[in-house]
């Protein structure tokens, strides 16, 4: 028969064998909580993926191009 000993008098490797034979398992769940994001909030993550975005692609029109444009969309 093995003599009791109080658990505060244990080792510190005998306090983490017997917490680790404690410890059950989650079977995969994980127990942090969990909350959706706020919509409303700035994401700095999301601002900064559409910044360097590289689909957006900067182009120009000559300038003679520009006043054809323009007159057409004033003639009407």
């Amino acid at each position: 028969m093995e003599k009791f000993i109080p658990f505060e008098k244990l080792s510190k490797k005998e306090q983490q064998k017997q917490n680790a034979a404690r410890r059950g398992s989650w079977y995969g769940l994980n127990p942090v909580t969990r909350k959706p994001e706020n919509s409303k909030a700035y994401n700095r993550r999301k601002a900064r993926k559409w910044s360097d975005d590289s689909t957006t692609v900067s182009f120009s029109i000559p300038r003679g191009r520009i006043l054809m444009i323009t007159h057409l969309f004033s003639c009407r």
